[in-house]
């Protein structure tokens, strides 16, 4: 699929309703890609708006806060949360407690300690793990031939239930390089056996698409900017 097939709305703007943007987004994804809601730093009562507009998955990175609103929204039932910010490990038993779906293991160490915990509390998480495809010092993750040497271990790891890879596009690509590095990912997940993919944020979510991604995470272009530091 060509870059640019898919066409984001305007990130938000002024004059459009929280209920208007999550409705252009939905006519905007194509088929086979979720919206995750990247609702951190916005409070929960545009969460409680979403959620009665059908919108149920909600990503977060910040987990004090993210228990406040889960706290605030219990009333709702089951809403699906998505831990994607990075994982510290003193704060993994708190975060699987919290969290049915965390995008943002990194590395071997914290995928074994995710494992014991989560066998030591009775879950059985969905996780992605996160890639690094090109040079870029604000992110972590496996390179690709670190992640094929290790790939039998972390299928090991019951009770994790690995679903797919995640990954970031470093600020300043072009477009036809940010949906190069989607292409790879998604061919690394296919030589894996993973069917999920988390990839495409606010601005590069069409080229994430456009790759295949079956999560993108949008903040800003659904939100807009946070109102407020929470």
């Amino acid at each position: 699929m060509a870059a640019g097939a898919f066409s984001a709305p305007d990130p938000a703007p002024p004059a459009w309703s929280l209920e208007q943007q999550l409705a252009a987004l939905r006519e905007a994804l194509p088929a086979g890609s979720r919206l995750l809601a990247v609702s951190k730093g916005h409070p929960a009562a545009s969460l409680r708006q979403l959620a009665a507009l059908g919108q149920r998955s909600f990503g977060e990175s910040r987990l004090q806060e993210a228990i406040a609103k889960q706290a605030e929204l219990a009333d709702l039932g089951a809403l699906d949360w998505h831990f994607i910010g990075r994982l510290q490990a003193n704060k993994a038993r708190a975060v699987l407690r919290q969290f049915g779906t965390i995008h943002s293991v990194d590395s071997l160490e914290l995928a074994e300690r995710l494992a014991r915990i989560a066998a030591e509390e009775g879950l059985a998480p969905a996780v992605f793990l996160q890639v690094k495809l090109r040079v870029d010092p604000n992110k972590t993750g496996l390179s690709a031939p670190e992640l094929r040497q290790l790939w039998p271990r972390l299928q090991g790891l019951a009770p994790l239930r690995i679903v797919g890879l995640m990954t970031m596009a470093p600020q300043g690509l072009s477009r036809a390089e940010s949906q190069a590095l989607f292409g790879e990912c998604a061919a690394l997940a296919r030589e894996l056996g993973l069917a999920e993919l988390s990839m495409g944020m606010s601005g590069d979510w069409p080229e994430a698409a456009a790759a295949g991604s079956t999560w993108v995470r949008i903040g800003s272009g659904l939100f807009g900017p946070k109102p407020c530091q929470l």
